[in-house]
């Protein structure tokens, strides 16, 4: 077998740390459990990654990406009213929480130990610093696809969606209710429209 270029190593170990916190948990997943998920050496780790720190980071950012690629993705440009465009970047979104919940309920683990673990909490400010730019970027690829203003600053509006949404994942991680989350993700739906500028 040849050699893998190291960006797709380092892909490939962030994939299997991401398989492996969702299956053991953030303080059970080791680097040497990590490798064995890979199929890799230790010091394949190594020679990609200088710190379990640096692959947390790598992981959080890993997980953004699933969602918002999605997310991205639905929201391009069409011939549907305003609100069914803005629903179907919410389902998107929903939809990666749905099929990837192990993901989603690691990424609230990973704020936890960002925060309680020494020298890591600038990994959890980061985490949502992402989030918030994600958000962003959503919003200004709709306003622009559809030619419309908010009635609020963009990153505020970014602020306010990402504490719905990462609001309405916990909740439903905990609860379990998808009828009722699909209740909320309307409601949300109605109070985007309600940013429009008319």
């Amino acid at each position: 077998m040849g050699r893998m270029p190291a960006a797709q190593r380092r892909r490939q170990l962030v994939e299997a740390a991401i398989r492996a916190m969702a299956r053991d948990g953030v303080a059970k997943t080791t680097t040497r459990s990590v490798v064995a998920e890979a199929g890799v050496s230790l010091s394949v780790f190594h020679y990609c990654f200088d710190s379990k720190q640096e692959l947390l980071e790598a992981v959080m950012d890993t997980i953004s990406e699933h969602s918002e690629s999605d997310v991205l993705a639905r929201l391009a440009p069409g011939d549907s009213p305003l609100r069914e465009t803005v629903r179907a970047g919410l389902q998107a979104y929903w939809d990666h929480v749905l099929a990837h919940r192990g993901e989603h309920m690691l990424t609230y683990e990973l704020t936890q130990y960002a925060l309680r673990e020494p020298g890591y909490e600038h990994l959890a400010r980061r985490q949502y610093e992402r989030y918030l730019t994600a958000h962003l970027k959503v919003i200004r690829q709709l306003t622009a696809a559809l030619g419309v203003t908010l009635t609020v600053p963009e990153p505020t509006a970014a602020r306010y969606l990402a504490a719905l949404t990462d609001g309405l994942t916990l909740n439903f991680l905990v609860l379990g209710d998808e009828a009722k989350a699909a209740e909320v993700l309307d409601t949300v739906a109605d109070q985007v429209l309600a940013l429009v500028r008319q």
